[in-house]
């Protein structure tokens, strides 16, 4: 009867954890902190750590308290994971970018970095303009402090010229950046290039202002597949 009373504890525990997980504490948020002022790594951490104290508490019956401590602080850094880890990363890269016309948006567990052509390539050129490597030299600092995502680097243009010229410059430029950052000592390993061209337009291409929108290069951070980021790895 006592098992079957801990098991059914642990499978509450368990509904708890997958509810933190499932439900993604981003969606619907430019910020990574709610009206109440708790970020939402805060809140389902939280929650993780009040499914991991049921469990643990349930597991080591002979000594409640600590099992309930341990679980709770075990689970709660699993759920606050990577979400903990970007929220970090985010801040900083917002303080760093501020007043240099690169864009810092935050989509789930995804840091999304939007440069737009204007202040990182003369027209027509994949030379990254010398006013813009202070902010590369930044981004590249943070890129090395936090190692533990992926780096994606994708290039785009407008719809004016040939879309075979327009690939080949978009790539041109995301390569240009990577090269830039891999310079400043990012590991290359973790970053991939694309160039998309006229394709996927922020804004539309039938005015200058819309077509100077879409010339730009996005880096993309996201976690690394199949990682799990502990406490060691999220406190930098």
């Amino acid at each position: 009867m006592f098992t079957m009373r801990r098991l059914i504890i642990v499978a509450t525990a368990a509904a708890l954890m997958s509810g933190c997980a499932s439900q993604n504490p981003y969606d619907n948020q430019g910020q990574a902190q709610g009206s109440t002022g708790m970020s939402k790594t805060a809140k389902y951490g939280g929650l993780g750590a009040l499914a991991g104290a049921i469990a643990g508490a349930a597991i080591d019956h002979n000594n409640r308290g600590k099992g309930a401590l341990i679980g709770a602080a075990a689970v709660g850094a699993a759920a606050a994971g990577y979400g903990y880890y970007a929220d970090k990363q985010e801040a900083e890269l917002r303080a760093q970018m501020a007043n240099t016309g690169v864009e810092v948006q935050r989509q789930g567990d995804q840091i999304k970095l939007i440069m737009p052509g204007n202040i990182t390539f003369a027209t027509d050129s994949a030379n990254i303009a010398p006013s813009f490597y202070s902010p590369l030299n930044n981004l590249a600092g943070s890129f090395k402090q936090f190692n533990q995502n992926t780096i994606e680097v994708v290039g785009f243009t407008d719809s004016t010229g040939s879309r075979q010229h327009n690939m080949d410059l978009s790539q041109r430029r995301a390569q240009a950046v990577s090269t830039y950052l891999t310079s400043q000592g990012v590991d290359a390993s973790r970053i991939s290039v694309r160039g998309m061209g006229p394709d996927q337009p922020i804004a539309s291409n039938a005015d200058a202002n819309g077509r100077a929108q879409n010339r730009r290069v996005e880096v993309n951070l996201k976690p690394i597949p199949g990682q799990q980021y502990d406490q060691g790895q999220v406190q930098q």
